[in-house]
């Protein structure tokens, strides 16, 4: 095929693709590494990673070759058959998390819907009818199907659809007492981000995950912890949670686990894992042998424990070079805030202009919660990618600085 320019396929976009993504003016059309290039020619430094599902760059060649050698075997054939990749991928991941048994999907959302439904069944089996309450919290994000959507914080993501699902009371994030006000009888589970992505990156406390697991075992309900966005490496351990030693009930894993391939996953403990029986929850596409083979291969690579060690330092080395800018622009830069490689830098204006500032000097980051700064680099990034990200962020925030005094 000829290619085709940005203009090209922005009037294209806008003619036949829906506009819920609203109007790009960036065409991303190869990948290296942290490098991305459009369909110009234009070099760029992507401390996005794709929203941190290319946890080892663009096109690894252990994920790509993964990807080759399987699509060479079989593509496709459906859970109605033992499928070799998927049968390997969870045992690797519940040998990693300590869970039991796995169950996988296509995508975040997927993920949280199966776990949601897990939920409310396990409590229906245990302890009958009337115990479907789950507690989600303010800042949350857990997908935009009809379950994970009303598990989600956002009013923008759930208005205008009618009445959401029943069932999901939110409470304070890092509060307990909020957490004790919003307990109820018909609480059955639990459910939060280890580290809040589109809420802001915040990261839960130690003290309130503990207070969580405490609270959950003591009520017998299911503490389901999603890591979706922070897993995989991302925060220097296979999966954040562990950070804290917390062990949950319910894991839910995506984004980065399929190596850019679109994969979710549900890891459950004992409590759970045996509540999905035949009939009761399937996915057509689930678990694809390509997809749980790029898994596996990013597995290999994110769960030893040297390359999870150079992630910590990768992310102190960041966290320096954005503090140093925090120094410089105090009146601009509120706080700086994560867990390894996913890192936040809260403003005090709206962000939205330095993410276009920051592509015109070949730096890809996003803004989330209208004023953080979300950066998600490669855990494969070099600290000289990091040195020169920070050095173009420096000039986009000089640019933006001098907008405001014209």
């Amino acid at each position: 095929m000829t290619p085709l320019t940005t203009q090209q396929l922005a009037e294209t976009a806008r003619t036949y693709c829906f506009p819920n993504y609203g109007d790009r003016d960036l065409a991303i059309v190869s990948g290296k590494g942290c490098r991305v290039r459009d369909a110009e020619g234009n070099e760029y430094l992507d401390f996005l990673g794709g929203i941190a599902v290319n946890s080892l760059g663009h096109c690894h060649p252990a994920v790509v070759e993964a990807i080759r050698a399987q699509a060479a075997e079989l593509i496709h054939c459906s859970n109605l058959y033992l499928i070799d990749p998927y049968v390997r991928l969870a045992e690797r991941l519940c040998r990693e998390t300590g869970m039991k048994k796995a169950f996988f999907c296509n995508s975040g959302t997927e993920a949280t819907e199966a776990a949601m439904k897990l939920a409310r069944r396990w409590a229906a089996n245990t302890r009958g009818d009337g115990h479907a309450t789950i507690i989600a919290f303010e800042g949350s994000f857990h997908g935009r199907t009809y379950g994970s959507m009303s598990a989600t914080w956002n009013k923008k993501v759930r208005e205008g659809f009618g009445t959401a699902l029943s069932g999901v009371r939110f409470a304070n994030f890092n509060d307990l007492e909020s957490v004790d006000a919003a307990w109820g009888e018909d609480v059955c589970a639990v459910l939060v981000e280890t580290v809040q992505g589109e809420g802001g990156v915040n990261p839960a406390s130690h003290a309130f995950l503990t207070g969580l697991r405490e609270r959950c075992s003591r009520a017998d309900a299911l503490l389901m912890i999603d890591e979706i966005q922070c897993g995989m490496g991302r925060c220097g351990y296979p999966f954040a949670y562990q950070g804290g030693h917390v062990q949950p009930d319910v894991v839910l894993a995506a984004k980065a686990l399929g190596g850019g391939l679109p994969l979710g996953g549900v890891l459950a403990g004992e409590k759970a894992c045996d509540v999905f029986q035949p009939g009761t929850h399937g996915s057509t596409f689930g678990g694809n042998p390509v997809a749980c083979a790029a898994a596996l291969a990013v597995c290999d690579i994110v769960f030893d424990p040297d390359f999870l060690e150079a992630v910590g330092e990768k992310g102190c080395h960041f966290w320096g070079g954005l503090g140093g800018l925090q120094r410089e622009f105090p009146e601009l830069i509120k706080t700086i805030r994560g867990l390894g490689l996913m890192i936040g830098m809260e403003l005090t204006r709206p962000g939205a202009e330095i993410v276009k500032i920051a592509r015109r000097h070949g730096l890809l980051i996003n803004c989330t919660a209208d004023k953080v700064l979300r950066f998600l680099p490669p855990l494969t990034v070099e600290q000289s990618d990091i040195d020169e990200a920070v050095e173009k962020l420096h000039a986009a925030l000089k640019e933006f600085e001098a907008q405001a005094n014209v």
